[in-house]
């Protein structure tokens, strides 16, 4: 067999007995070649060991087969488990979706951005630092279709798919306060993230609409949102004075909550017993844990779907309309609260 290198469509027309405008059919529109002269192609491709030229390809249709997903940080599994709802519509396109993590840095996600547009991809979706970074508009400008993705902006340039943050972290808070704790805390940040925002917000607004003084909900601000911050927020909490300590704690995403929780029964406290637990996103770990977490749902691989089939919406449609998405969370209860 001559090295697949070497192999060109005049190879394949050849050995197969065809033109070389059949062999374009059968690679491009193969509906339009008959069954038996597409098998006899595709044999001859086999034999030979053709391998598509995909650049050529590109180079002439002016895009790839690729849609790229800018995802915020690698580390968290929310983020993966939306790359999979993503790679589920992609699929069924026949595309392939290309990874990039910006890990909550805006200089990263621009560059990977600039790389993607080279690469002439189909599309853009991108969990970003800031919704209204000045190079995405660009970006589509240009002629990229862009959808944000567990974002928001305020106004409709972009297609957007998210969940209202706001109101799940009213959820946690509620059902805290159900379940009758007078001191909660809100463990998360950077504030400078939307969501950390958003949730803090709701949380907020829970807790005022119950009557209680907003200062009396305490905030221990975090650096990132990774374990190792929760178990730094439990150390924290377990040095305040125990007429102040909370009894409750609701974290910004569920590695904080697995961290919190990790703290707490390293060093003897029981949960929910001596302090309740609620986490957010509900990734696959939160039930997992060694005490079942509490956790407000996000539809993850429902996110990174709707957020693949609205950008393949905008690359194909002429007529297309930008969609702003939001899906409603959902409070999972688990022995992380169970009733006092």
């Amino acid at each position: 067999m001559a090295s697949s290198r070497s192999v060109s469509v005049k190879d394949v027309a050849a050995a197969a007995g065809v033109s070389l405008g059949t062999v374009s059919n059968v690679l491009n529109r193969p509906d339009r070649v008959s069954a038996s002269t597409r098998q006899r192609v595709q044999a001859a491709m086999a034999e030979l060991g053709f391998v598509r030229n995909e650049s050529a390809r590109q180079l002439r249709a002016g895009t790839s087969r690729t849609l790229a997903y800018v995802m915020l940080d690698a580390g968290n599994p929310f983020f993966t488990d939306v790359a999979l709802g993503v790679e589920s519509a992609a699929e069924e396109q026949g595309l392939t979706v290309m990874l990039c993590n910006s890990a909550n840095r805006e200089s990263r996600e621009r560059a990977h951005v600039e790389l993607l547009e080279q690469q002439r991809v189909q599309g853009v979706l991108v969990t970003p630092v800031d919704p209204h970074a000045a190079f995405l508009d660009h970006l589509a400008a240009r002629g990229t279709p862009v959808v944000i993705v567990d974002r928001t902006r305020d106004d409709e340039a972009f297609c957007s798919v998210a969940v209202d943050d706001v109101l799940g972290g009213r959820l946690a808070v509620e059902h805290l306060l159900d379940l009758g704790h007078e001191r909660v805390a809100f463990v998360g940040g950077p504030v400078s993230i939307g969501q950390v925002r958003d949730r803090l917000r709701g949380a907020r607004e829970a807790w005022v609409d119950a009557g209680r003084p907003e200062e009396d909900l305490v905030v221990l601000e975090t650096d990132q949102l990774v374990v190792p911050e929760g178990r730094e927020a439990g150390a924290r909490l377990a040095g305040l004075a125990a007429r102040r300590r909370p009894t409750a704690a609701f974290c910004a995403n569920d590695l904080l909550a697995l961290g919190l929780l990790q703290h707490a029964i390293s060093t003897g406290r029981s949960v929910p017993e001596d302090l309740a637990i609620v986490g957010y996103d509900d990734i696959e770990f939160a039930a997992a844990a060694a005490v079942p977490l509490t956790s407000v749902r996000q539809p993850r691989h429902l996110l990174g779907r709707t957020a693949a089939e609205l950008v393949l919406s905008e690359a194909s449609d002429a007529d297309h309309r930008h969609q702003q998405v939001l899906f409603t969370p959902e409070l999972v209860a688990r022995a992380s609260t169970a009733g006092r």
